[in-house]
């Protein structure tokens, strides 16, 4: 499987492509002019090589890897209602407002990363020049600590894809304050996808399978895989969503069966995502602000540690007096 590039890439295929089509070229023309920075180009190389070919955007951005598999169901759904435009504007749109939040936390980060960096050098610094170690002893102290860090972050990657295989919780349901939020986000994420696929034409049973393919939490998947075979056998879509334990109490169920008796299900459940959007979006803003503070007191307290034990603060006294 492609791995997915990332939002701003993505934002930015899908703005060009919006913007070509508005302005009236004809695809292969239009897809010709395209350009992407290097992690993207060789797959436009490829986009545009299909599209050469005659082959149309929906088949091609999935070819190449271009467009994920909702992508390109959302755009093929378009093709078929006429044009893609507002399909391609809606996928910039979110996109871009994926990059930014992912920006905004990496920039408040960048400092805290910097600090602690700055940290391992200087906590081994007086055993250094004291003599109590050497210049591989003082490497060792720098650089064991990343190496710990970075172990701590593959173990926690490997435990959160194979639990997501695996029946019951995942570990990332388990963990202290994220795990509400990453449930929250599980179920935004097949919400709006569905939302976006229903608006854009697809048929209610197409739309299901594609949509819990975003969800990344096996058990969540199971649940909702639940819900598409009771849609299948004729339940409304909102009481086939009341089977799914995670959404119990959940607002959700509200916004689907008024959704459902209006005639605006795809309205009523993009609104909701986008209030969830929101939630989580302040939750990860908070995260981004305390966890800089939550670094700099580990780093003062780590760095404290090390000098008054290196003993180059209290005077030692001579072992013969």
């Amino acid at each position: 499987m492609v791995k997915p590039l990332p939002h701003h890439v993505r934002a930015e295929i899908f703005l060009q492509l919006s913007r070509l089509e508005a302005a009236g070229i004809a695809y292969d023309r239009a897809v010709a002019t395209m350009a992407l920075p290097p992690p993207a180009a060789k797959r436009l190389k490829a986009f545009q090589a299909l599209a050469a070919r005659g082959i149309d955007a929906a088949r091609a951005g999935e070819q190449s890897g271009l467009f994920t598999t909702l992508e390109a169901r959302l755009v093929r759904a378009a093709l078929t209602a006429g044009s893609p435009a507002p399909t391609y504007q809606r996928l910039a749109v979110y996109h871009a407002q994926r990059a930014r939040q992912w920006g905004a936390i990496k920039a408040r980060l960048a400092m805290p990363a910097f600090v602690l960096a700055i940290a391992l050098v200087l906590q081994p610094l007086p055993a250094l020049v004291s003599g109590a170690i050497g210049m591989k002893g003082f490497a060792w102290q720098v650089i064991s600590p990343i190496l710990v860090i970075a172990a701590i972050v593959v173990a926690l990657r490997w435990l959160g894809v194979h639990g997501a295989q695996s029946s019951g919780r995942s570990i990332h349901q388990r963990i202290p304050l994220y795990g509400p939020i990453y449930i929250r986000t599980n179920l935004r994420d097949f919400l709006e996808s569905l939302a976006l696929m229903l608006e854009a034409g697809v048929p209610m049973l197409d739309a299901l399978p594609a949509a819990i393919d975003t969800v990344s939490d096996g058990d969540i998947r199971r649940e909702l895989a639940g819900a598409q075979q009771a849609v299948k056998q004729q339940k409304t879509f909102a009481d086939a969503l009341e089977g799914v334990s995670y959404l119990r109490g959940s607002p959700a169920l509200e916004f689907a069966r008024t959704g459902e008796q209006s005639g605006t299900l795809p309205e009523m459940l993009m609104r909701h995502a986008a209030i969830e959007t929101d939630a989580i979006a302040s939750f990860y803003e908070q995260m981004a602000a305390w966890l800089p503070r939550v670094i700099y007191l580990l780093v003062v307290i780590k760095v404290a540690a090390g000098i008054l034990g290196s003993g180059g603060v209290a005077p030692r006294i001579p072992s013969d007096l």
